[in-house]
């Protein structure tokens, strides 16, 4: 009996994938023929069909340089999303212990979160040494107001009641933190990563595609556009939504066994 329940809650898992991914990649291919058949056979410059995009993506995926370039822009956003993950975190505990710092630190998050992506990159890269580094910083500001905003709603929500008992049972500061302060913090923490990744790649591919670093996804998009390459546009932008999908899932796996105390 659970081998059967367990076989049909796997049957509707890959339904559920399958399903919607048939659906719009039949769309895809029908918006692509009647483009192209209004436009005369030329619709593969705007809309190329799927096909098309797998066999240029196939034919990319066979070169050394492709995986370089996606390597390095990995590291780089991947880099940046850390940093600004990190630098969230530490101002969410400052602002949320410390009055004085929330009145130095609130309205400087407030204003990263509030200025443009676009603002950003120009800034960064006319202070920035190397067009490398661009990416990684941007991103790390896109991240950093997230990360602090769910880390201090973390620490605000901790449970009083436990709190109380910590207190009661006169536990240290540290052992407070990691048995209370810590299980509270985390969910937040993890739900503000998941939505700060997003923000990471987006922000990463724009910089990359203003500041064209030598190896970059967002560089080979900006040559794609140029060169009305539009099936290899596509193609990048696949790579883009695999990679960010990939290290959203390994960041699930890794905030799950954190949160049942498991062992990396």
């Amino acid at each position: 009996m659970r081998s059967t329940t367990s076989r049909n809650n796997i049957g509707i898992k890959i339904l559920k994938v399958v399903i919607p991914l048939a659906f719009w990649l039949g769309v895809w291919q029908l918006a692509a023929l009647l483009l192209d058949q209004k436009t005369g056979g030329h619709g593969t410059l705007l809309l190329p069909a799927p096909r098309l995009v797998v066999e240029r993506l196939c034919a990319l995926a066979v070169q050394a340089e492709f995986w370089r370039t996606a390597v390095v822009s990995l590291g780089r956003i991947f880099s940046g999303f850390a940093a600004g993950a990190a630098a969230g975190t530490v101002a969410a505990v400052l602002t949320s212990v410390c009055r004085p710092a929330h009145w130095v630190l609130a309205p400087a998050v407030k204003v990263v979160r509030a200025v443009p992506v676009a603002s950003f990159i120009v800034l960064v890269l006319l202070w920035s040494p190397t067009t490398g580094l661009v990416p990684a910083i941007v991103s790390a500001l896109m991240v950093l107001p997230v990360v602090w905003a769910s880390v201090c709603k973390g620490i605000n929500q901790t449970d009083p009641q436990l709190l109380e008992a910590a207190r009661a049972y006169r536990f240290g500061r540290a052992r407070t933190v990691r048995l209370v302060y810590l299980p509270s913090v985390q969910p937040y923490f993890a739900s503000g990563c998941a939505t700060a990744l997003g923000l990471a790649w987006k922000a990463g591919v724009a910089a990359e595609v203003l500041c064209q670093p030598a190896l970059a996804i967002g560089t080979q998009l900006y040559r794609s556009k140029i060169t009305l390459e539009t099936a290899d546009l596509f193609a990048w932008t696949g790579v883009v939504i695999i990679l960010s999908f990939l290290l959203e899932g390994v960041l699930a796996l890794l905030f799950r066994r954190l949160g049942r105390g498991e062992s990396l």
